[in-house]
């Protein structure tokens, strides 16, 4: 199969996996598959009329959707979809996909500072927070695949997992990342940044009409992004018998997205103080506890 069908097809892949997302979404939501439902979503948000508070940060307030967006494209790009086939194959991948997504942060922040609203800053603040509490722990997982493979390349991190995927040789990473990617994307039950029942929307209450769009957008590619880097770092990204690389990762990353709103769906939501609480008190020990145990069975 040549380079450029390989492309043309995980484009295809990709653009029916943020889809499928957006399908999930509504499902969470709703309880119902409804095919259309993305659709009608994204035509009534580009019909809606745009609504700006009466002081706000013009350059900040234009910026934010793009930057939000742009970042999750950049961290999309060092993730490997099958063997040969990553956009950029850095060196220290593992680490870059952690400190691009440091800029989601960022990006809420200026959401909420710029439009000049209530909801949306203390949206923006809870996501400052919570991503600080959540990326020790994401940092030290992704430090633990690194020692296994003996390598920060996304490549080696999933042919290192050949004789075994990560999710069995170090089940307590696993589900550290799985967890702490859910915060990362502000999913049910850590929606506190952007939550609809108490904040009417939170970081991105303000926007409508496009920027609207572009922060949807943005948000399911960030879900899918993190599906994937779950996928890659824990799952084998690409290695299975029988089916082409690209399918196998595009599966697994499938079942991931599913398994955060299926998950999202029945755990109940905690308050803001707890889940800092748990991120500090037990997460990071736990990440500690997890690179010990790694570090113990490459010894023996």
């Amino acid at each position: 199969m040549s380079a450029v069908l390989s492309w043309i097809i995980i484009g295809i892949l990709f653009s029916a996996g943020v889809y499928f997302v957006a399908l999930l979404e509504r499902w969470s939501m709703s309880g119902r598959i409804e095919w259309s439902g993305p659709f009608h979503s994204f035509l009534q948000a580009f019909g809606q009329e745009e609504i700006r508070t009466r002081r706000y940060d013009t350059v900040f307030y234009e910026a934010t959707p793009v930057i939000f967006i742009a970042v999750v494209l950049l961290s999309i790009t060092i993730l490997p979809f099958a063997e040969g086939t990553v956009i950029l194959d850095l060196g220290t991948a593992a680490l870059f996909i952690n400190a691009a997504l440091v800029y989601i942060m960022v990006s809420l922040i200026m959401a909420g500072w710029s439009a000049n609203g209530v909801y949306g800053m203390i949206g923006g603040w809870r996501a400052m927070a919570q991503l600080i509490a959540y990326s020790m722990a994401v940092v030290m997982a992704i430090t633990a695949a690194v020692m296994r493979a003996e390598s920060m390349g996304m490549l080696e991190i999933v042919q290192s997992q050949a004789p075994l995927w990560n999710i069995i040789y170090q089940p307590v990473g696993f589900l550290l990342f799985y967890f702490a990617a859910m915060a990362m994307a502000f999913l049910p039950p850590f929606d506190l940044p952007v939550a609809e029942g108490e904040l009417a929307g939170g970081a991105w209450a303000e926007f409508t009409g496009t920027r609207k769009i572009l922060f949807r957008l943005g948000r399911l590619l960030l879900i899918l992004t993190l599906s994937l880097a779950v996928s890659v770092f824990f799952l084998g990204g690409w290695l299975g018998p029988w089916l082409p690389g690209f399918l196998w990762t595009f599966i697994k990353t499938a079942l991931v997205a599913a398994s955060f709103f299926w998950v999202g769906r029945y755990f109940p939501r905690i308050r803001h103080d707890h889940l800092l609480e748990w991120g500090w008190k037990y997460a990071v020990p736990a990440a500690l506890f997890n690179i010990l145990q790694v570090g113990i069975l490459l010894l023996l």
